[in-house]
C-alpha cells in the first residue's frame, strides 16, 4: 500500500510537471520575463493582432517588462530588446546576418531561395552596394528629370490648392525605382501599372498577413497574393532576358546579372516613405525648412544638385536622420542567435530568432531627448550620431536601399525646397500603419507656395 502510495504521488507529481511544462501559457521563452503563450499553436499571434501590429505589440511587451522580453510566435520563442544598450552587446557579435531577411525567414516563413550563410550575406551586400553606386552614377540625370517633373507640377497648383502628398510621392518612387532598378522598359506608364498592383498585393500580405495569420485563413487573399507573386516573378524574369539579351550596364538588376548571385529577390525600397515623411515633418516647421534652404544656396548656389555635393549637405542629412527616427521608418528587425549569447544577466540560447524593436528604441526617452518632437538639430550631438549608426540607420551598417533612398529623398528636397515652401493643413492628425515600414494610415495633404 506504501508503495502504491507512493508511485501515485511520484506520477501526480510528473503529471503535473508536464502539464505546467506543455501547457503553453505556464512556459517562458528561455526564462526572459515576458508574455506567456495564449495558444498553444499560435502562441502570442492574437495578442499581435489585438494590438493592431507587431510594434505596438511590442511597445506594451517593453513597458510591461522592460527592455529585454520574451513572448511566442507560433511555437517558437522569440525574444525583444528595446534599448540602445542591449541592442549593443547582442548586434557585435551577430552583426553579420541581414536582419530584413532574417526575420522575414524566420518570422514570417518567407523564404528568399539563397543559401551560404552568414559569408554570402556578405558578399551579396557588397554586390548590392556596388550595384546601387554604379546605378545612381549611370542615372542621377534620370533622378533630376523625374523630381523636376514632379516640382514643376508643383508650381504650377494655386496656393490653396490641396496636394495628396502620398498619391504624389508614390509616382516619383515607382518611377524612380522601377526606371533604375529594372531599366527603360518601365518607361512605359502600363508596365509601371502592372509593377505597383502587384508590387502593392505582394508588400501588404507580408507586412501584415504573414504577422497575424490571416492569409493562411482566406483562401481569396492566398490565392491573389500567389497569383501576384507569380505575375511578379515572371515579369522580373522577362526583364531577365531583356538585359541580358542587351547586354547594358546602366540598371541595378545588370550588375547583379554579372555577379554570382542567382536568386530572384525584389529590391526592398524605402524611397515612398523617406519622402513622405520628410515633406511631411517640413511642412509642419517653416524654420527647419528655412535652416535647409540656407543650407542649400551656400553648398549649391544656383547650379542642381549633383552626387559629389550630397556628402556636403550636413543638414539636409539630419533631416533625413530625424525623418526615419521620428517617424519609425523600419520599427523591427530581427536576428538569429547563432551561438548560445548573453545579453545583460539574460542567456540567449543558439537559434533563438531576437526581435529588434527599433521603433521602441528610436523614442527611447533615455537614449533620445524630446523624443517624440521632430528636431534635426539633435543629429549634432556625437551620442546621436552613434546610436542612429548601431540602429543601422547610417554608417556602415546602413542597408544600401536606405542609402538610395536617401539620395532620391536628398535631390528631392534639395530641388523642392529651392523653389516652394511646403504648409501644413490645419486640423490635420497623421496616423501610422506600422507594420514592415511604417506609412501613413491615410492619405497626407499639404499645400505649396512659391518662394519668392
Amino acid at each position: 500500500m506504501l508503495d502504491f502510495a507512493i508511485f501515485a504521488v511520484t506520477f501526480v507529481i510528473i503529471l503535473v510537471g508536464a502539464v505546467l511544462y506543455l501547457y503553453p501559457s505556464s512556459r517562458r521563452a528561455s526564462g526572459i520575463p515576458g508574455f506567456n503563450p495564449t495558444d498553444e499553436k499560435d502562441g502570442n499571434l492574437q495578442d499581435i493582432v489585438n494590438r493592431g501590429s507587431l510594434h505596438e505589440f511590442l511597445v506594451s511587451l517593453h513597458q510591461e517588462f522592460g527592455s529585454v522580453a520574451s513572448f511566442w510566435f507560433g511555437g517558437r520563442p522569440v525574444v525583444s530588446l528595446g534599448s540602445v544598450h542591449q541592442l549593443q552587446q547582442h548586434i557585435n557579435p551577430n552583426h553579420s546576418t541581414d536582419s530584413f531577411e532574417t526575420m522575414l525567414k524566420s518570422l514570417l516563413g518567407y523564404q528568399s531561395g539563397i543559401g551560404g550563410g552568414a559569408n554570402e550575406s556578405v558578399i551579396r551586400k557588397k554586390v548590392y552596394e556596388n550595384a546601387i553606386n554604379t546605378m545612381l552614377k549611370n542615372n542621377f540625370s534620370l533622378v533630376l528629370k523625374l523630381v523636376d517633373e514632379l516640382v514643376g507640377k508643383w508650381r504650377s497648383f494655386p496656393e490653396d490648392q490641396h496636394t495628396p502628398l502620398c498619391a504624389h510621392l508614390l509616382g516619383l518612387a515607382l518611377k524612380a525605382v522601377t526606371q533604375l532598378a529594372l531599366g527603360e522598359r518601365f518607361r512605359d506608364d502600363t508596365e509601371v501599372i502592372s509593377f505597383r498592383k502587384n508590387h502593392d498585393a505582394i508588400w501588404s500580405e507580408i507586412g501584415k498577413g504573414y504577422l497575424d495569420g490571416s492569409l493562411e485563413k482566406s483562401s481569396s487573399r492566398k490565392e491573389r497574393y500567389e497569383k501576384a507573386l507569380s505575375e511578379m516573378e515572371s515579369m522580373l524574369v522577362s526583364v531577365e532576358k531583356e538585359r541580358k539579351a542587351q547586354r547594358r550596364q546602366t540598371a541595378f538588376v545588370d550588375s547583379l546579372l554579372q555577379s554570382s548571385l542567382t536568386e530572384r529577390q525584389m529590391l526592398k525600397c524605402a524611397v515612398l516613405a523617406v519622402c513622405i515623411w520628410a515633406l511631411h515633418f517640413l511642412s509642419t516647421s517653416e524654420e527647419v525648412q528655412d535652416k535647409l534652404y540656407q543650407e542649400l544656396e551656400d553648398v549649391l548656389g544656383s547650379d542642381p544638385i549633383s552626387l559629389d555635393k550630397i556628402a556636403q549637405l550636413t543638414y539636409c542629412q539630419q533631416v533625413l536622420n530625424e525623418t526615419v527616427r521620428t517617424a519609425k521608418l523600419t520599427p523591427v528587425a530581427a536576428r538569429l542567435q547563432e551561438v548560445e549569447g548573453k545579453v545583460d544577466q539574460h542567456v540567449i540560447p543558439k537559434e533563438t530568432l531576437v526581435i529588434y524593436a527599433l521603433g521602441v528604441v528610436l523614442q527611447d526617452s533615455e537614449t533620445w531627448r524630446t523624443p517624440y518632437r521632430f528636431d534635426p538639430d539633435r543629429f549634432k550631438e556625437e551620442s546621436a550620431r552613434k546610436s542612429f549608426c548601431l540602429l543601422g540607420f547610417s554608417g556602415n551598417q546602413t542597408c544600401p536601399e536606405l542609402r538610395f533612398a536617401y539620395t532620391v529623398a536628398t535631390v528631392l528636397l534639395s530641388t523642392l525646397v529651392r523653389q516652394l515652401k511646403l504648409h501644413q493643413l490645419k486640423g490635420q492628425v497623421m496616423e501610422v500603419r506600422s507594420e514592415l515600414v511604417s506609412t501613413p494610415k491615410d492619405e497626407t495633404w499639404i499645400t505649396v507656395s512659391r518662394r519668392s
